[in-house]
């Protein structure tokens, strides 16, 4: 039988962001019940629009990763 290990949920709303040098995949996480995912460009009007989605979901925590230099 494989050992199943729970968190309590803390934030309600979040979004991660994968941050590449041209995109940045953003994934919209809602407790453990559903997540949305889009691409968004690393320019202004495209992170004005990142912001949007964020701000319309009701996300309270970004977290983010860049694996670049």
């Amino acid at each position: 039988m494989e050992k199943v290990i729970e968190y309590p949920q803390v934030v309600e709303t979040s979004c991660g962001l994968d941050v590449h040098k041209d995109i940045i995949v953003g994934t919209i996480s809602r407790g453990n019940q559903s997540f949305e995912t889009r691409e968004f460009g690393a320019d202004t009007s495209s992170l004005t629009s990142l912001r949007d989605w964020c701000k319309q979901s009701g996300v309270t925590h970004i977290v983010m990763e860049s694996t670049g230099i």
